[in-house]
């Protein structure tokens, strides 16, 4: 064995002590290099860690809400690293600009992009520590480095007897510098990428160890509710705060912004006394419109304004003159809430001149502003914990919940946990916006000559941007944080970006038609919305795809063939859906009672195409099967994509069959679930997923099974009864 008896000493030894290495990659820039003896751990970066121990930490820079990313990301690391996926202890990162998602330049978890955002850095990360391991082993065996490997964590000496665990090598390696560009494994030696494996998140899940927002304890907690008002915008006026005071457990009654918060030792004892709480509000300025209204105003808006052009080719207005056939189209989809099965909670402490929130959010660095908000204290004077997250589809983007347990536990000055109830989270969602689409074809004989597309409805920046602009800037005095969301707005697609919310899987259109108009018709009824899972895709994926299915049924075409035969020049879209076609044996009768309806379309970067076969029974809508093909490039776990699918597809079928949340006089009529209905276990369909072998770039799969599902059963149950359906949710006897 070629190396110094003194150097191995020093190695296996002198390790036990507290060793560190920052090493600046990157992205990474405000990261510290160099060597400390505290912590007895190395950072290569600003996401992994290892000891001399041979602990292996991975700071996780997105969120675990359900999707993957606790095993996906790991995976990365792992894989160039060469260690098993299961040998790294992942951890949430605290707030840092080094964890910012580089698309959206905010520390937040959305848009199916925590894979494509991670796919390089990361195995940089996990390649650059190996290789320095292996620099610092053959240091010490004083051979080529080029002629050792690592394997299990473990460096091997070329005479293939020999090794060196990583943990003696962190002090060394601490001393390597790595020059040119990191070379990363390929393809080829994958053990981990691409492979089906379980979920490292499991274990934890199944035996009640991972730690929900709604989990945290603290020692001498107390328990706070919020009563809201009922209406958008109202303020309370009065309420009978010494009763309540008065009552077994309650410690303090008081208003916030939010509305009138009761805060007592025990959380039954919390809602009971919010039973007795009686408030007086004032709706000088509340919301007072009812569902009708909302349509009527979209309606009116769209006679009144064209809207600003989004996409447009050829001449349409021509094409649409000259054309043989008009075919027209009105549809029309509701507001939606949420239903995470974890509702809205946040724990918070004020102490020490500062407050730590512990909280399942999408964004913790927006959280931190909210907090700042409602407090006079400064971003940098809070702290968030990130925990595991029980769904988020968006709706933990918005931080209101944690401006609530911020703003309490400011005022009682000890931790408190805020949690909603299932009613609170129905009624006091910020909403999937109910949107309104107008469609128009010029037609020539079975060509399709010419496409048109209004959308009408909100934007989700204008009520985003409240706390996404001075997490940007956290520097910023609070006193310039509405000016921030201001000025935001004003340069949306000048020096920040555009606002894509309403427009996107319209514009993407991705039929060969020559003349195409598609327009953004923008109104803003007042109702508070935010993301929801897919997005805008979700609402035009069904207006797209629900009017190509018209118009081949207008032109006497199958409607697979006539979308194929528009699909020139796009062969991942063409690859997708003859996939799905093959899978769900298009070709062969459907069963007596039955119909088949397919729908396409790319979101987030991925191709989904979507078979659906469904009837109705008792006069019930039931979805039989669904078959589908989807092309996400890369894939780093077939298991989590599949689930993910699967779940996306699932909740577009809820939307589909039962999700319409409405409003009466500014109030929102729905509750729980049981005018708020999940689909049921019994209800789920066959769901058969194929996935593409590809080596594109990596894309989301968490909300692209949401959009082709919903048209694709209306066009089901169209093929079954020859009625069409153009307004959500779907109806068994429409």
């Amino acid at each position: 064995m070629a190396m110094n008896r003194r150097d191995f000493l020093k190695v296996s030894a002198g390790t036990s002590g507290s060793l560190m290495l920052s090493l600046s990659l990157p992205g990474c820039s405000a990261m510290p290099t160099g060597y400390t003896q505290e912590t007895g751990e190395w950072k290569p970066d600003a996401w992994l860690e290892i000891t001399d121990k041979d602990e292996i930490h991975f700071t996780l820079s997105r969120v675990e809400m359900g999707q993957g990313t606790y095993t996906g990301l790991t995976t990365l690391i792992a894989e160039e690293l060469e260690v098993d996926p299961e040998a790294i202890s992942p951890r949430f990162a605290p707030v840092a600009p080094e964890y910012r998602n580089p698309l959206y330049k905010l520390q937040l978890t959305g848009g199916s992009t925590s894979i494509a955002t991670s796919w390089e850095p990361l195995r940089t990360a996990g390649a650059s520590a190996r290789q320095m391991l292996i620099l610092a082993a053959a240091r010490v065996w004083q051979v080529d480095a080029a002629e050792c490997s690592a394997h299990q964590g473990r460096v091997l000496h070329p005479n293939g007897l020999d090794s060196m665990r990583y943990g003696q090598l962190v002090e060394l390696a601490s001393k390597e510098i790595i020059r040119g560009d990191i070379a990363l494994k390929p393809a080829s030696e994958w053990k981990y990428i691409g492979k089906q494996r379980g979920r490292l998140d499991a274990r934890a899940k199944s035996t009640g160890t991972a730690v929900y927002g709604i989990d945290v304890e603290l020692p001498d907690m107390v328990y706070g509710v919020v009563s809201r008002p009922p209406r958008y915008g109202a303020r309370a006026k009065t309420f009978n705060e010494s009763d309540v005071r008065a009552m077994a457990g309650v410690l303090d009654v008081f208003e916030i912004e939010r509305g009138v918060a009761i805060v007592a030792d025990k959380y039954w004892r919390a809602r009971k006394a919010q039973d007795a709480l009686n408030v007086e509000w004032d709706y000088a300025d509340a919301l007072s419109l009812s569902t009708d209204e909302v349509f009527a105003s979209y309606r009116q808006a769209a006679d009144e304004d064209r809207g600003e052009s989004e996409r447009s080719e050829g001449d349409y207005e021509a094409a649409v003159s000259d054309a043989g056939k008009v075919f027209e189209a009105e549809y029309s989809q509701p507001y939606l809430a949420h239903s995470t099965l974890e509702p809205m909670n946040a724990t918070a402490w004020y102490r020490n001149g500062g407050i730590e929130v512990w909280a399942p959010t999408q964004a913790p660095d927006l959280g931190r502003i909210a907090a700042a908000r409602v407090t006079d204290l400064s971003p940098n004077d809070i702290t968030i914990n990130t925990t595991f997250l029980g769904g988020g589809f968006g709706r933990r983007l918005t931080q209101d919940y944690i401006e609530e347990a911020a703003a309490v536990a400011y005022r009682v000055k000890k931790p408190v946990k805020v949690i909603w109830s299932r009613e609170e989270d129905t009624q006091h969602d910020l909403y999937r916006p109910a949107m309104l689409h107008r469609m128009q074809a010029g037609l020539e004989g079975n060509q399709l000559t010419g496409w048109h597309h209004q959308i009408v409805g909100p934007q989700l920046l204008d009520w985003y941007v409240r706390n996404a602009a001075p997490a940007q800037y956290p520097w910023a005095p609070k006193f310039m944080y509405d000016t921030l969301g201001k000025v935001g707005l004003l340069a949306e697609g000048i020096a920040t970006p555009k606002d894509m919310s309403a427009i996107e899987g319209a514009i993407e259109y991705p039929y060969n038609v020559g003349n195409i108009d598609i327009r953004h018709t923008h109104t803003d009824p007042g109702v508070p919305v935010t993301f929801w899972r897919s997005v805008g895709y979700s609402h035009n994926g069904f207006a797209v795809e629900t009017f190509m299915d018209e118009l081949a049924h207008e032109t006497g075409e199958d409607p697979y063939q006539f979308r194929r035969k528009l699909l020139t020049g796009q062969p991942r879209h063409l690859e997708v859906l003859d996939r799905a076609v093959r899978l769900a044996g298009w070709d062969t009768p459907v069963a007596e009672g039955r119909g088949r309806g397919i729908a396409l379309f790319k979101s987030f970067g991925t191709f989904v195409a979507q078979v659906v076969e469904a009837g109705v029974e008792n006069g019930a809508i039931k979805v039989y099967k669904v078959a589908c093909a989807v092309d996400c490039g890369q894939v780093v776990n077939p298991r989590i994509v599949e689930d993910q699918i699967e779940g996306g597809i699932i909740f577009g079928l809820t939307a589909a069959l039962y999700g319409e949340i409405t409003f009466e006089n500014g109030q929102v009529k729905q509750s729980n679930f049981h005018d708020y209905p999940l689909m049921r276990q019994y209800e789920l369909p066959e769901v058969t997923v194929d996935i593409v072998q590809s080596t594109e770039a990596p894309t989301g799969v968490g909300e692209p099974g949401v959009p082709p599902v919903i048209p694709a059963l209306g066009n089901a149950l169209f093929a079954l009864t020859g009625k069409r359906q153009r307004s959500l949710p779907l109806k068994a006897d429409a």
